[in-house]
């Protein structure tokens, strides 16, 4: 469980986020969204306990991540993709993963080295040296080493970067399996058809938190109808079925149904009162569409 309340980063003047208030329950996949120097890595290393907090406070899986001894905790305790893979380029793959799984302890370390390996197609360059590896390698083998500890907390910075779509699909079902495991990920990414494909919610940052939504109930479907007439009736009737007042049209009204609501209810409700339907035309925004939305209202 993640738990913010009016978290703070300034570096000097710069305000880098901005009071993020946010709740992330256990094994959910979170995605942040923002363009660059939205303050989306700035978060994940406060939540890592890497830096320090300007104001507001952290609560990652029950330690606050302003005491250092605290943080010290929860920097041990989760896995990391930071934005810098941050690979040692003198040892080989195995090298590697078995270094880090030494420095968290992890029992049984050869199998669980042999396991990440295969997870992420890699065991026949075991004896490659990082240096050699391709950028797509070396992403892939930072994400192992993110999980050699078999994390409960995963925090990803762009975890597909410089992936082919292979690679980048093997990428998306180790963290659902993550989070099918109970696992708790946030994951940075300026991929929408991914957050939108992988995350349970999303959440828009732009130094501060602008929207958190649920990809797909955002991009519930607005009806589009078209009258021979305006009248009060239509619109009158038209309320009683939506989750947010009808946008006006020069010819009809455009509107959001409660969830519980069919097209064909509205449409039997607007005959019976003798409104007079031209068209009724369904539209579906994209995870896009609200996420420049958002950004726009930011402005």
């Amino acid at each position: 469980m993640i738990e913010t309340q009016s978290l703070t980063r300034r570096f000097g003047p710069l305000l880098a986020v901005d009071e993020l208030t946010l709740s992330i329950p256990d094994g959910e996949i979170f995605g942040l969204l923002g363009p660059n120097g939205a303050g989306k890595t700035t978060t994940l290393r406060m939540l890592a306990g890497l830096i320090g907090i300007t104001g507001g406070m952290a609560i990652v899986n029950g330690r606050d991540v302003a005491d250092p001894a605290q943080a010290s905790a929860v920097r041990a305790s989760l896995g990391l993709l930071p934005e810098e893979n941050g690979l040692y380029s003198d040892l080989t793959v195995w090298q590697t993963l078995d270094f880090f799984a030494r420095l968290h302890h992890v029992p049984d370390r050869r199998q669980r080295v042999r396991d990440l390996l295969e997870q992420m197609s890699m065991l026949e360059r075991s004896d490659a040296r990082v240096s050699t590896l391709s950028k797509g390698m070396k992403q892939r083998l930072a994400i192992a080493r993110a999980l050699i500890n078999e994390p409960r907390l995963v925090l990803l910075d762009e975890p597909t970067a410089n992936l082919d779509p292979e690679a980048s699909r093997q990428v998306r079902e180790v963290i659902v399996a993550l989070r099918n495991g109970g696992a708790t990920v946030i994951i940075n990414t300026h991929r929408l058809e991914e957050a939108e494909r992988l995350c349970d919610r999303i959440g828009i940052l732009r130094t501060r938190l602008l929207r958190v939504l649920d990809p797909q109930a955002a991009r519930r479907d607005t009806l589009l109808l078209e009258f021979e007439a305006h009248s009060a009736e239509a619109l009158a009737v038209s309320r009683a079925f939506v989750s947010e007042e009808p946008e006006l049209l020069p010819r009809g009204l455009r509107l959001r149904l409660r969830p519980d609501v069919a097209p064909a209810d509205l449409v039997a409700a607007l005959v019976s009162a003798s409104v007079r339907i031209v068209s009724v035309i369904p539209e579906r925004p994209s995870l896009e569409d609200i996420y420049l939305e958002a950004i726009a209202d930011a402005h």
